[in-house]
This record gives C-alpha cells, sequence and structure tokens, in this order.
C-alpha cells in the first residue's frame, strides 16, 4: 500500500472524516459527550444514528488490533504493529476499505433489536451480499466483499439482543477489500469501476479543486486555510429529506442541522470561489418561511423547527454576499430575495412589536441567537439594541435593492422606517454611556456584562462617532489573549463553558469586526481578526473556545467558525497584499 496522501492532517476525535454531499462520516463520537473506543460509521438521516462499528482486528490473534489512526480530506487510515487499514469515499454514500496484514470486523452499533429499534442483519440470497437495516436512519447499508473472504458472521437474521456483523479477512496474498453502501431499498450489485489508488485520487482532487476555488490566497501566512476549508466541505450534505438544496450542516457531529443565522457565514466563506453553493446557503432557510413571515430554527434532514426564531442578520449578510459574489445576482434572483427578506422583516415589525411599539422584541434569548446570555437574566421576553440594530441594516439593505429593482416609493419607505428605527434605539435604550435592555411588556430596564449589549456596533458608519467610539472601548474590555469573551471575565456570571456567558463565539467576532472596521476603529478590528485567526491555528475549528485559554468547547468541527477564520483571514491577506503595493 501507499503512503498516506498529502493535506491537512486531522484528528478524528475533532472532525469526522466525510466527503461532499454525504450523509454519514466516520468517526468516534457518537452523540453529545459520547465518545467511542472505536471507529463508527455515524449516519445523519433522521439525526445522528451511529450505525457500524469499524474494528481492525490482529491477523494472527483475530483479537482487537492496537492501531493509531490518521487522516487526510482523501484518506483514513488505521496503522497497527503489522498491517493498515485503509477508508476513502468513492462516492457520497459509497466508501472502500481495504486492509493488509489486519483484519475488519463490522458490527451494528446498536446491540438489541426490537420491533421499532435497532439495527437488522442479514445476508442477501440475490447476490451474497450483508446488509445491516436501521431502524434509526431508515436506510440500509450493504457490505459487498470485493476480495478476501468473510471469515466470520454472527447474527443472521437475529433478534433481540446479540452481536451482528462479519469479519474479513485475506486471502493468500494478505490483503482484502470491500465496499460499504448508505442505500435506501435496492440497488444493483455493486461492481468497483476503478481501484482504490484511483478512488482515493478522485478524492483527492475533489477536495483539492475546492479548496482552491474557495481559499486561493492561502499562504504560510494562514495555516489553518486548508483544513477549515476541509470542515466547510466535508459537513455539506446532498438535497435529502427536508433539505431542499446542497447544505453546509454546522457539524456532522451533533450539530448537524441549519440554523437561520448560521448559514449566512458559510454563505459568506463560499461567495468567492463557489458562488452556487454559497446562494444555496443563504437561500435554503428562505424555502422554509412560514406564512406569517418568519424563518424557521433550523432545517435538519427530517425535522424544520419553529418554536424560535435567529435575529434577522439576513440583510447584513445579504449585503456582503452581493458584495462578493463574482457575478451579480440576476433580477429574477434579486426579486426573489427581495420578496423572500421583506416577509422576514415584516414579520418583526408586525408580530414582534406591541401595539404602539417603534421596536421589536425577543420571545427569549434563543431567538437572539444568544441563547443563555445574561441580557436575558432579568426577563426574556426582550427589547434590546442588538436587534434594533440588525433590523436597521436589513430595512437599508432593502432600501438598496428596491432601487435597483426600480421601486423608489419603496426604497424611500424602507428608509424612512430604517431611520425611524435607529432613533428610537438610540433615544429609548442608550443611556448615559451604555444601551440598555427593557421589557417588551413594561418600562423596567437593565444593563448586563455581556458582549450582546455592545453589538449595535454592527451598524458601523450608520453610528454617531461618539456613541461608536464608547461601544469600541467597551468591546475592547472583552478582548482576551485569545480574543472576544462574551461575558466580560470578571463579571460573577462569567463561566469558562458557560455557552454564552463568557466563551468565545465565530459570529459575534465577524460582526463586531465589521462593524468596528466601517466605524473607522481598524486597529480595534485588526486585532480582534488577527487574536482570533491565531485561536482558530492553534486550537481548530470549535463551536467556542474557552476565553482565558483558548481550549475549544463543545462541538470540535463547527462550520461557521472555520467559515469565519476563512473570512478574515482572506481580509487580513488583501489588506496585507495593499499595504504592501502602497
Amino acid at each position: 500500500m501507499t503512503a498516506a496522501p498529502p493535506g491537512p492532517a486531522f484528528s478524528v476525535h475533532d472532525i469526522p472524516f466525510s466527503t461532499y454531499g454525504s450523509w454519514f462520516g466516520i468517526s468516534p463520537v457518537l452523540a453529545e459527550k459520547t465518545r467511542a473506543e472505536d471507529l463508527h460509521l455515524v449516519s445523519h438521516q433522521n439525526g445522528m444514528h451511529a450505525v457500524l462499528r469499524l474494528v481492525p482486528l490482529d491477523a494472527v490473534t483475530g483479537e482487537r488490533a492496537e492501531t493509531v489512526v490518521r487522516a487526510t480530506p482523501s484518506l483514513l487510515r488505521w496503522t497497527g504493529a503489522d498491517g493498515l487499514v485503509d477508508l476513502a469515499y468513492e462516492s457520497p454514500d459509497t466508501v472502500r476499505v481495504r486492509g493488509q496484514g489486519m483484519g475488519l470486523r463490522v458490527t451494528a452499533a446498536a446491540t438489541t433489536l426490537t420491533p421499532f429499534s435497532g439495527t437488522y442483519f442479514y445476508r442477501d440470497p440475490v447476490d451474497g451480499t450483508h446488509t445491516f437495516t436501521s431502524y434509526e436512519t431508515g436506510r440500509r447499508y450493504r457490505i459487498t466483499v470485493l476480495s478476501g473472504r468473510v471469515a466470520e458472521v454472527s447474527g443472521i437474521q437475529a433478534l433481540g439482543a446479540g452481536d451482528r456483523g462479519l469479519t474479513v479477512s485475506a486471502e493468500a496474498d494478505g490483503s482484502w477489500e470491500v465496499a460499504v453502501e448508505e442505500l435506501d431499498s435496492a440497488r444493483q450489485p455493486y461492481h468497483p469501476s476503478t481501484s482504490f489508488g484511483e478512488v482515493m485520487e478522485a478524492a483527492r482532487r475533489s477536495f483539492a479543486g475546492f479548496v482552491d476555488a474557495v481559499a486561493p490566497w492561502r499562504s504560510a501566512a494562514t495555516p489553518a486555510a486548508e483544513l477549515a476549508a476541509y470542515v466547510v466541505w466535508s459537513a455539506t450534505v446532498r438535497p435529502a429529506g427536508l433539505v431542499t438544496r446542497h447544505a453546509v450542516l454546522m457539524s456532522k457531529h451533533w450539530m448537524d442541522k441549519v440554523w437561520s443565522w448560521d448559514h449566512c457565514f458559510n454563505a459568506l466563506a463560499l461567495a468567492c470561489g463557489s458562488p452556487g453553493l454559497a446562494w444555496d446557503q443563504f437561500s435554503l432557510p428562505f424555502d422554509h418561511q412560514d406564512e406569517a413571515g418568519a424563518l424557521p430554527d433550523s432545517v435538519t434532514h427530517s425535522e424544520v423547527l419553529y418554536n424560535f426564531v435567529k435575529p434577522p442578520i439576513h440583510g447584513w449578510a445579504l449585503r456582503h454576499l452581493r458584495a462578493r459574489l463574482p457575478e451579480p445576482l440576476g433580477r429574477a434572483q434579486l426579486a426573489e430575495a427581495y420578496d423572500r427578506l421583506v416577509r422576514w422583516t415584516d414579520f418583526w415589525l408586525t408580530a414582534r412589536r406591541t401595539r404602539g411599539a417603534a421596536l421589536p422584541h425577543y420571545q427569549h434569548g434563543n431567538d437572539s441567537g444568544w441563547d443563555n446570555a445574561t441580557t436575558f437574566d432579568p426577563e426574556r421576553v426582550v427589547v434590546s439594541a442588538d436587534l434594533a440594530a440588525f433590523l436597521t441594516l436589513q430595512m437599508r439593505e432593502l432600501a438598496s435593492i428596491a432601487d435597483e429593482l426600480g421601486n423608489p416609493d419603496d426604497a424611500r419607505r424602507w428608509m424612512r422606517t430604517a431611520d425611524a428605527t435607529q432613533a428610537a434605539m438610540l433615544e429609548t435604550l442608550w443611556t448615559d454611556d451604555r444601551f440598555v435592555a427593557r421589557s417588551a411588556g413594561g418600562s423596567d430596564t437593565w444593563t448586563s456584562a455581556g458582549l450582546l449589549d455592545l453589538m449595535p456596533i454592527a451598524l458601523g458608519e450608520h453610528l454617531p462617532e461618539d456613541i461608536s467610539a464608547v461601544l469600541a472601548g467597551r468591546i475592547e474590555a472583552h478582548l482576551t489573549p485569545h480574543g472576544l469573551a462574551t461575558e466580560h471575565p470578571t463579571s460573577p456570571h462569567y463561566r469558562s463553558d458557560g455557552y454564552w456567558r463568557g466563551p468565545i463565539w465565530a459570529p459575534a467576532t465577524i460582526l463586531i469586526e465589521d462593524g468596528l472596521r466601517r466605524a473607522g476603529h481598524q486597529c480595534l478590528a485588526d486585532d480582534i481578526s488577527a487574536r482570533f485567526r491565531v485561536l482558530c491555528e492553534t486550537n481548530g475549528f470549535a463551536e467556542n473556545f474557552d476565553a482565558l485559554t483558548g481550549t475549544g468547547l463543545r462541538d470540535r468541527a463547527y462550520t461557521w467558525t472555520a467559515s469565519s477564520y476563512l473570512l478574515l483571514a482572506e481580509a487580513h491577506v488583501h489588506r496585507h497584499s495593499s499595504r504592501s503595493r502602497t
């Protein structure tokens, strides 16, 4: 067998091994806070489900072999004292696995089969293949032996508890190979059309083409760019179930959904190099917009949730997306985006404004995206300045699009409403030298030590200079050596792993960095960008990070973090090049 191919190496304990378009990955992570000793085939159809356990075996003893696992975008390899097992994706639903000097045991991850759960195992009399049928995913997993032999089978047609699986071992030449497919009800017998080496090379080329498209600017100064691109590429799934387009999931760990603000950052990172995929990311939640105009909280294979929403950053995102796309949106696309954004904006202006109120409100911290931020400690139904700021930006973008579409009356109406919303925010929520939050059903106001109260900096150039200067100073006070703490570290409510009560998050970083830059606070924006880039280069692309140590927290393969790194790294490279030319 050849040496492992080049590419960004990564730990499968942090990042699943998968490929563009696939609904499954290979990982020891079976659920939140659940890791197995062995790698599993983990599917994300109908939720996150470990289906098959993959165990390399010592060729002499037949026992589990001690191995070291290494992964690159095109190859996953187990290395033991006397042999290797390699795995590569031939297509989004098929992997090829080969071994030399070691065998492989493939078993159902679920040890019990009931009438409603577990995995059934049988040998197909049509072609002699062995198939696992999973209640949890609603899919079948077919094993076709291409070379070598089936040395042991257990649990064929068994019900109840028990071991179900097969062992593949070598013939005289010491090697073997199988194909593993995820399929629906039936498929023609599998016949390989390419060698394992060709499969691996095709996978390498596929990823190389992607990273060359989305990060052509990468260099030694942006050392995490290729791995960031892999996190995004490998978390992309093809349309299936309720997912209407190619979608970048937040992760192929347990955060296997598209939330209705996370998708904006993935869209922006993809815009220059993969504009079609970027547009799909921006559009997907709007495909599920409800009658009231609200976007769903989240979308995944078999579930769309509407019990919460997410903040209206979509006007801000669309403005940046249109600037980054290599070709302007066609008139039909722009008109569709406008209509959808109008409905989303009207939702906030009608369903989320009390009678006579100038400003909309959140019904829970989850609506803000900052689920448990301390802004929501006194009450959950809250009028906050970040919401007013995002909605103001959204209406300014609607005014710009209406003008482009030849609707000057609508453009003027949106600009008037945007100005009125910003004026009301400043009049009612700016007190002394800070923004306050207010009860949506009363007159009580309060402040917090949370970064959320400073998010109106996203208004950038639209803020009065004295207010943006105060906000910039307060934001700088949240800077740790690693980035922006979402709760000030001296706060009694600060928690190192407190979700939005301390850890560093990518979206807050991007929105604040952009707002500071547009408001003229370039040095602070540069500092924030640099710290976040180093954080990712050192600690990967976690859902969030300990603000004081930089340690990655929660889901360790989060796409909006990877996309945010790509955005900041690209902008840094371009600024550096521009300054060098100057």
